[in-house]
């Protein structure tokens, strides 16, 4: 009875680690395919004037990709980002980064704060993307 039980449990765990294993074979092809779009959008950030100061890949069940890319405040004007924002309205990676610059403007605004310099975006791709956008020097990232 016990060598019956073993057995089923021996299977059982073959079975999930078999599908462990498809899922995350999965997961790292969507990543991957995900990088190689970002890939694309790079370029044309830094044709808006923002300037790529670091570049990182990190391999593992998640790979993941990770830039930081430096602009000037007086290049993203309200006036500037809603031109950006129209020429790449059917472009959704583009027109995040920069709804995410112009909805951090909007917030710092709201806060009487002086600007700092420098404008700082980091893009972090993954299965789910995250865009930070820092107006003066992160202290903790």
């Amino acid at each position: 009875m016990i060598d019956k039980i073993k057995k089923t449990l021996r299977e059982a765990s073959d079975i999930i680690k078999d599908q462990a294993s498809n899922i995350s074979e999965g997961a790292k092809e969507r990543s991957y395919k995900l990088i190689e779009e970002w890939l694309e959008v790079f370029p044309k950030l830094e044709i808006y004037g923002l300037e790529i100061t670091s570049f990182a890949m990190g391999v593992g069940l998640n790979p993941s990709l990770e830039v930081e890319l430096k602009g000037n405040h007086k290049d993203f004007g309200p006036e500037r980002l809603e031109k950006i924002l129209e020429e790449n309205k059917t472009n959704t990676t583009v027109s995040s980064v920069f709804k995410t610059i112009k909805t951090t403007y909007k917030l710092h605004r709201r806060i009487y704060a002086t600007l700092s310099d420098p404008l700082i975006v980091q893009v972090k791709i993954r299965l789910s993307p995250e865009i930070k956008v820092f107006i003066g020097q992160p202290l903790i990232t």
